[in-house]
């Protein structure tokens, strides 16, 4: 018998190869995964043959689908969920079928692997000893500068998901409102087109903004103030 019911699994953020095979080998013998993007988890069960029944779990069918997810679960069925790319829970709708879990009483747990947050530190050069992910940047103007103000004042490391569209003016706003704040933007992180840009916000904005489009999954860092920044 097996020790746990549910597996929250981390999958590749863009090179197939980099899960375990311990993920591998448990995404192939749960009865049920859930996917926040059944297309897009098929491309990797494919590469990996792994054959399994898929169910789409993603935050507007959440609440939903939730209660029928658990009552597999207590039937003696064995699941687990992947998000698009890296780690469950982190910025995708995972925490809430964690929190439904505990107080069902269902045993579960995560199998490590990718994430673009820990990565992109790693390839920031900012200093990782202490570091703040905030997800995904707000849209509204307001917000914006709001998040980005507690930012400024956090002494570690920011990390951010961002749009690659809004990337460029993210970056003025960084940079009227923090000055000459170190910063890194990284994309498309372990994909063919990998790069990473360091400098000011201005600079990396000056960059990005000369390319008349910038394209990829973004995730901008911001250095902290002070002696541990």
């Amino acid at each position: 018998m097996r020790p746990f019911q549910f597996y929250f699994v981390s999958t590749p953020i863009g090179n197939l190869e980099d899960i375990s095979g311990r993920a591998v080998s448990m995404l192939g013998s749960v009865d049920f995964l859930l996917a926040e993007d059944t297309r897009k988890t098929r491309i990797l069960l494919a590469r990996h043959g792994i054959e399994v029944p898929l169910r789409p779990y993603h935050d507007f069918n959440k609440e939903k689908v939730i209660g029928s997810i658990v009552e597999s679960l207590k039937g003696g069925k064995t699941g687990a969920l992947v998000s698009d790319a890296g780690t469950p829970c982190v910025s995708d709708p995972g925490f809430y079928l964690a929190r439904r879990l505990i107080e069902e009483g269902i045993t579960f747990t995560s199998l490590p692997g990718a994430s673009a947050v820990t990565t992109a530190l790693v390839l920031s050069g900012l200093p990782p000893d202490r570091f703040a992910f905030f997800g995904y940047l707000p849209k509204k103007k307001g917000a914006i500068e709001k998040v980005l103000l507690e930012a400024g004042a956090f002494t570690g490391t920011s990390i951010f998901f961002e749009s690659p569209h809004r990337i460029v003016r993210t970056l003025e706003a960084i940079h009227e409102l923090l000055g000459e704040r170190e910063v890194a933007v990284a994309r498309e992180m372990t994909k063919l087109h990998e790069e990473v840009l360091r400098g000011t916000a201005e600079e990396v904005g000056r960059i990005l903004g000369g390319r008349g489009g910038v394209k990829g999954e973004i995730t901008l860092l911001i250095r902290g103030v002070g002696k541990r920044g």
